[in-house]
């Protein structure tokens, strides 16, 4: 994703993945694998190089990778997706990563097996290394490089040294056949790459699965074209390869990843870059009910996760539950302190008349270089909103387990600016640092809180992602989940551990 590092260099908890190993995946199901790749990195990538040498870096990573490929179709694996940049690495300049560049030939030139006609084109050795990895290992294989692709100077897009360079995923089949290329739309200070002079929209077939789609990091925040792809082609399975630098409270890998499966009701086999130093680490593997993650700020290693998962055919697998059942759960919550109607949506709640009882303070706190307003929970339980603009935030608590920790509910609905320009709306109710106001909004890793909760929002984007953290970075599902009449609505009661995060992250693409 670049060279900007979003952490703070907080140390994580190991959160291990899970393998599940069949000799035969059941009915309805398929083997998936990932790999978090601990990337071979050239340590001077702004340095002219040449091509062979580019080479002998490249085939080092291509070293790991085969070996993960013989590994996962041991497990039976009928797929394995390979993170964003773990061939090359990054923090290149546009003329220092051209010796690492493969040639990619248009999709509409034919069909094309580099492992059986590798000299049909120059400078496709990585691609032909790729091809016989699948091919003799029967798998299909995802995987991102460096691409280039000359351009006519007629070509009003066609950059001044008469070249294309491209963040590129290719799909290879168990057969070795080159069957599908994306090129990232949405880069992320790559000043090497060009962006696409079109979006792709690119999706490919299996027999094991249907239809898959891909993109690539940072598309995963944007309509263009991680969401138009899902809707217009009703994708269900998503291949997404990531170098994905965390952060919390809100951005951990593994926490939106899971958000994004939730919100769309699909399969999202994830593989990122595995570079702690950078804040780099958190793959996984998941479904609309269940994830296999893995999640390691303090280890060097890489991780292969592999996975029986339920192939996704119809909105039936969707976790969201029945609006009947969860108004009857709700009622659970109501306390004394608040009072919130139906025409209280768009304005602030007013408060039952009770002489004893004060609203909690309003204050004002950045959190991932937004400007969030924030309101302190300060009893044992209640009902609290606070409002932004025109999102108002509701929610009931309880705190099971009394801890000496500030948490906060929290609200912002503006444009984000600082390290990509997108609208946010989001309710959050997040662990702050320390007992400082101040301290609110700073990323968190461990808490023991534990607090029986619903949130709301009477959210105007129909795009809302679930996140739900807790202590260790480890990954929980909430109870209920979905809208409620125009309100979007998480519940959860219980929990193994301290809560980090309870977020609805809204995504208002109109107003990009």
């Amino acid at each position: 994703m670049g060279d900007m590092s979003f952490g703070s260099g907080c140390i994580l908890l190991l959160f291990c993945s899970q393998v599940l190993l069949v000799d035969v995946p059941r009915e309805g199901h398929y083997m998936a694998a990932v790999y978090e790749h601990h990337v071979i990195l050239n340590p001077n990538p702004t340095v002219i190089t040449d091509r062979q040498s580019a080479l002998q870096l490249m085939n080092r990573n291509l070293d790991i990778y085969e070996e993960q490929v013989i590994a996962a179709a041991k497990q039976r694996a009928q797929i394995i997706i390979f993170p964003e940049d773990g061939i090359q690495g990054f923090n290149f300049t546009r003329t220092s990563i051209y010796p690492y560049l493969d040639f990619i030939p248009y999709p509409d030139s034919g069909t094309w097996n580099p492992c059986k006609g590798a000299y049909l084109f120059n400078d496709t050795e990585v691609l032909h290394r790729l091809s016989c990895m699948a091919l003799k290992n029967q798998v299909f294989l995802v995987v991102n490089l460096g691409t280039k692709q000359p351009c006519k100077h007629s070509d009003p897009h066609c950059p001044p040294d008469g070249r294309y360079q491209f963040n590129t995923n290719v799909v290879f089949s168990d057969s070795g056949t080159l069957i599908a290329r994306y090129r990232k739309q949405n880069l992320y200070f790559e000043y090497a790459f060009d962006t696409p002079p079109e979006i792709d929209y690119t999706t490919f077939d299996t027999p094991f699965a249907g239809k898959f789609g891909i993109f690539t990091c940072f598309d995963i925040l944007f309509y263009e074209p991680a969401v138009n792809l899902i809707k217009q082609y009703n994708v269900k399975q998503i291949a997404y390869p990531t170098a994905w630098m965390n952060q919390l409270p809100l951005l951990s890998a593994v926490e939106f990843q899971r958000g994004f499966a939730t919100a769309f009701n699909i399969n999202l086999l994830a593989a990122n870059i595995h570079q702690p130093v950078l804040g780099m680490t958190g793959s996984g593997i998941y479904t609309p009910s269940n994830s296999f993650i893995y999640y390691d700020m303090e280890s060097v290693n890489g991780k292969l996760i592999v996975a029986e998962i339920p192939v996704i055919t119809s909105e039936c697998e969707a976790q969201v539950q029945n609006t009947d059942n969860m108004q009857q759960s709700f009622s659970s919550f109501h306390t004394d302190n608040q009072v919130c109607s139906k025409e209280d949506q768009e304005a602030h709640c007013g408060t039952a008349e009770k002489a004893s009882w004060e609203p909690p303070p309003i204050f004002y706190g950045e959190m991932m270089y937004d400007n969030f307003t924030f309101m302190p929970i300060m009893e044992a339980k209640g009902n609290i909103q606070v409002c932004s603009n025109t999102l108002c935030c509701y929610l009931s608590y309880q705190r099971s387990v009394l801890s000496n920790e500030l948490y906060v509910l929290g609200v912002f609905d503006d444009l984000h600016t600082v390290h990509g320009t997108y609208y946010i709306q989001a309710c959050v109710l997040v662990k702050c640092a320390g007992l400082n106001y101040t301290s609110c909004g700073q990323e968190v890793t461990k808490a023991s809180g534990l607090i029986d909760f619903q949130l709301q929002g009477n959210f105007s984007t129909a795009v809302v992602f679930p996140l739900l953290l807790r202590s260790g970075v480890t990954l929980d599902f909430a109870d209920h989940l979905g809208w409620k009449n125009k309100f979007y609505v998480m519940q959860k009661k219980g929990g193994s551990n301290g809560l980090i995060t309870a977020a609805l992250y809204g995504r208002w693409y109109e107003k990009d």
